[in-house]
């Protein structure tokens, strides 16, 4: 058997539209440019035609007096007509005006109209003998039945532009173009972004040079036998910078790039989240080697078989489609799928194997390089004062995606023009890290003395823990202006990201938790519901300790804390128990157990320093803002300069006892997390 040779298609140089495409663009051009110019032409053969009609005034006059304009030979020439009910009209011009009598008036006729309803041999013959030279002709002008063809010529226009623009895909606008996709394709110098706009994710930037290397130079790895990934799956929570990624590997590539959203292969028809996966590949095939983007795939990726309620799943299909466009039958080589999601634990087991995403690229929240890094890409078109350090602002934001520095960055920047300022200062990029973290400052909000003194109470209660306790983070500040739904806030500033914690190290944040509230109770022997958050977070921490981390001797080294997921609604509806009753309650003792000493400890702290515990709230109340250096001075025994009304001295005065050197404070003995009373027996 002989194969048959099939010629092939030219490949086009890359980066360069088909010219098929641009020969359907300019007949459909013409064609709709013909029908347009002949529309102009039939209106104004219309609208002339009708403005001579309008220009002949016909009277129409009796039989009789037809009869005798005939007879007095006035009949200069005539017209006869053929209606569609087999009647006759005589439309005749007159030699001499005629006299008529009209509703008791005289009216002079020049021209006249009468129906007659048979012309036979005898009525000719009547008007051969009055001189009547006449001609017979249609009801219907000529361009009257052009006029009657103009709808079907309408339709008919209409018909072939929709055909040439279905055939052609037309655009996302176009009825008929629901299975076409909506990926648009980005080429050089259509993106600005490049791996120099973006810090704070150097493992995933060496991941995705290589991928460009690999299309810009495919023979340096595939001399050794590798082949071309496939696909790169960006993981991440949001806004750490998975999206700008994408957009800089756009501007790197140096080759077509498609971005398209999960979310858009899916509509309200069936069978369109499948046409448009196809349409899309077969555009990249078009264009290979190229690479696809879809973000948030998640939108198409999930778990096959976690649908609610039966019938149909569109998702579904979409998502078969998916996979064998990946990675099927049909090889889909040059084109490299790089997708980006914040709920990879959602995804389809088949979606994530190798062949189809052969890289798992994790993009977490920088650390503190990371976000020094970024604050430098950020600040970079910003006018920063000279007071400004960004080494502090990165230590000072832990836990901070890429977008929450940009935020940041950009409402420090509002702050100073707001002051009509022509520099961001470091108070400006203080207070925006305050607005940012602990919410707006709420100005309208009138606390009373009592209460006030409350909460300076409570916010000294869990500094002093803070600058007490050896594993707990450093104090940055404390305030008792209400922001967001805190009355008061005290923050800290890490020297360190940490990444796994000891055991102390969570009891002294437990006790940390608890001092506020052990302070009020110490020094009014009451308490009020402005503790709610800080016992959530200790019972949260508390279990923990128990449940997942085997910090209990009780409980053992055993993990109780079960994850039980719906894939589809994406969360966790119901927490089936693993173990015995008994066992639940000898966790709950557990948990209520670390909780109590935690207090106990936390009180006896303030008990031994109620002395500076006072002092500390005093001035507190007085400056309603303390910040690091100034409860150094406070506990060493000092006494605070006074009160400076200019807000400029006052970030004078905090930025200088800043750059002086520290003494470590000499506290009176407290309780070590270690010297905590044992675990109860059960």
């Amino acid at each position: 058997m002989s194969e048959r040779n099939t010629p092939k298609r030219p490949q086009r140089p890359r980066n360069q539209p088909d010219p098929d495409d641009d020969n359907d663009v300019t007949a459909s051009k013409v064609l709709r440019n013909v029908l347009v110019w002949v529309g102009i032409l039939v209106s104004l053969i219309m609208v002339a035609m009708l403005a001579m009609q309008s220009q002949r005034q016909d009277w129409t006059l009796t039989y009789p007096e037809y009869r005798r304009a005939v007879l007095d030979r006035n009949i200069q020439y005539a017209r006869v007509t053929k209606s569609q009910l087999n009647d006759f009209e005589f439309h005749a011009d007159l030699k001499q005006p005629m006299e008529i009598n009209r509703g008791g008036k005289k009216v002079q006729v020049t021209q006249f109209t009468t129906k007659l309803g048979v012309v036979d041999s005898s009525t000719e013959q009547f008007w051969r003998e009055n001189g009547v030279s006449w001609q017979y002709e249609s009801d219907s002008p000529w361009w009257g039945g052009l006029i009657s063809f103009i709808p079907w010529l309408i339709l008919i226009g209409l018909f072939v532009i929709l055909t040439r623009r279905m055939q052609m895909g037309g655009g996302s606008k176009n009825i008929f173009s629901f299975g076409k996709s909506r990926a648009r394709m980005l080429g050089e110098g259509n993106v600005n972004v490049t791996f120099v706009d973006v810090a704070g994710a150097d493992e995933a930037k060496e991941e995705l040079k290589e991928i460009i290397d690999f299309l810009r130079d495919p023979s340096k790895f595939t001399r050794l036998g590798g082949k071309i990934p496939k696909g790169v799956l960006l993981l991440g929570p949001p806004g750490t910078g998975k999206t700008l990624l994408a957009r800089a590997v756009a501007g790197e590539a140096g080759v077509p790039f498609f971005t398209i959203s999960g979310a858009d292969f899916v509509e309200m028809f069936v069978g369109v989240g499948a046409s448009r996966v196809r349409d899309l590949f077969e555009q990249a095939k078009k264009q290979s080697p190229c690479i696809v983007f879809i973000d948030e795939i998640d939108a198409v990726g999930r778990h096959r078989g976690a649908g609610l309620g039966g019938g149909h799943d569109e998702r579904e299909q979409t998502l078969n489609q998916l996979l064998v466009e990946m990675d099927g039958f049909e090889q889909n080589s040059g084109i490299i799928i790089i997708a980006a999601t914040n709920r990879a634990d959602v995804l389809d087991p088949a979606l994530l194997r190798p062949g189809r995403f052969d890289r798992q690229v994790v993009v977490d929240r920088p650390d503190v390089h990371g976000r020094l890094g970024i604050l430098k890409v950020h600040t970079r078109k910003v006018p920063t004062a000279k007071d400004v350090n960004l080494d502090v602002l990165a230590k000072g934001t832990p836990g901070m995606s890429g977008a929450d520095l940009a935020n940041l960055v950009n409402e420090a920047a509002l702050l100073a023009a707001r002051r009509n300022s022509l520099e961001v200062t470091m108070s400006d990029f203080e207070s925006a890290k305050d607005k940012v973290i602990m919410g707006v400052e709420r100005k309208s909000m009138v606390m009373s003395d009592k209460e006030k003194e409350s909460t300076a109470y409570h916010e000294i209660g869990h500094a002093l823990a803070g600058k007490l306790l050896p594993e707990s983070d450093p104090v940055h500040k404390v305030t008792i202006i209400p922001r967001g739904r805190a009355l008061g806030i005290t923050s800290y500033l890490p020297n360190e990201d940490m990444h796994t914690m000891s055991r102390d190290r969570l009891i002294t944040r437990l006790i940390t938790l608890l001092a506020g509230r052990a302070a009020e109770r110490v020094v009014f022997g009451h308490l009020n519901t402005g503790a709610s958050n800080d016992l959530e977070r200790a019972t949260m921490i508390a279990r923990k300790m128990v449940c997942e981390f085997g910090m209990s001797d009780i409980v053992g080294p055993v993990r109780y804390a079960s994850q039980h997921d719906e894939v589809f609604l994406g969360r966790e509806i119901s927490q089936p128990r693993d173990h015995s009753e008994e066992t639940a309650r000898v966790i709950d003792a557990e948990i209520r157990r670390i909780i109590i000493e935690a207090e106990h400890a936390a009180e006896q702290l303030m008990r031994d320093n109620i002395e500076l515990l006072h002092r500390c709230s005093k001035a507190l109340v007085e400056r309603e803002i303390l910040d690091a250096a100034e409860l150094d001075i406070l506990i060493e025994g000092g006494e605070l300069p006074p009160v400076v009304k200019n807000a400029d001295e006052i970030r004078a005065k905090i930025a200088h006892d800043r750059e002086r050197p520290q003494q470590s404070p000499s506290p009176k003995p407290i309780v070590p997390p270690d010297a905590m009373p044992g675990p109860s027996p059960a």
